[in-house]
């Protein structure tokens, strides 16, 4: 039986397209690139999510130049005829008080909604990841946990991610973990995830236009075909425009 599985429309939570900020693109010209790949596999709307808040690293807290960056881009695409939205964000790496600087607007939620899209070391304990995602919560903000599959506790316990969703944190996985191009224990965890629907968003978390790029479109048809279409459209459609909108998640 073939399956139909045709994108209509995506909506990509976790993108590192803000030029010059990051290890992400590296100039305009390569965010207005990776827009046109975008655009080509069904995506209409990115949030723009620079690395923030890593000390020694990228501290990127936000400020006026970030504002200016997000409207240049989305003014560039205009010019271009490139029908995509760039809204505004951060991926929080998990130090320090983040409640605190968000409150300071030195960090920001995704499109200024209640939702925060939170990264973690690779080595996390899992009560060093519960303790930020409750002290997220106990504000009334809503934590999405980026690419658990790629952390090493999830990959030696990958149902330990019920511990974190049960406390009421999001999880997004990212399209190559799930094509496997980031090896075979983050393919093997998303896949769990998958399989027992514990997964609430499938974003690029792309960096370039030429490896870990936005195309999404490959990642839905394999969703789709392995899973069923209606998960597909919720992973890439229903939840992540759920967020760009402030509206509760299903």
């Amino acid at each position: 039986m073939q399956i139909l599985c045709q994108v209509m429309l995506v909506f990509d939570i976790h993108c590192h397209i803000l030029p010059c900020v990051d290890d992400g693109s590296g100039s305009l010209i390569d965010s207005v690139e990776m827009a046109e790949l975008a655009i080509r596999s069904g995506t209409v709307g990115i949030i723009a999510t620079p690395h923030c808040n890593m000390p020694g690293a990228f501290e990127n807290f936000w400020s006026a130049d970030f504002d200016a960056k997000i409207k240049e881009l989305n003014g560039a695409l205009l010019n271009r005829n490139i029908p995509i939205m760039v809204y505004p964000g951060q991926e929080i790496f998990a130090y320090g008080n983040i409640v605190e600087r968000i409150k300071n607007n030195e960090l920001i939620t995704l499109n200024n909604s209640k939702y925060i899209l939170v990264e973690f070391d690779f080595s996390v304990s899992e009560r060093e990841m519960l303790k930020y995602l409750r002290m997220i919560m106990a504000e009334g903000y809503v934590p999405i946990v980026a690419h658990p599959e790629r952390y090493f506790l999830f990959g030696e316990a990958p149902e330990t991610v019920r511990d974190i969703r049960s406390v009421g944190a999001l999880v997004q996985v990212n399209s190559s973990s799930i094509t496997g191009n980031f090896g075979y224990y983050p393919e093997r965890v998303a896949s769990y995830f998958l399989e027992n629907q514990l997964a609430d968003f499938v974003a690029s978390d792309a960096h370039s236009q030429y490896s870990r790029t936005p195309d999404l479109f490959s990642v839905h048809e394999m969703i789709c075909e392995n899973y069923s279409y209606e998960y597909a459209d919720l992973l890439l459609d229903g939840n992540p425009l759920n967020v760009i909108n402030n509206k509760e998640i299903r």
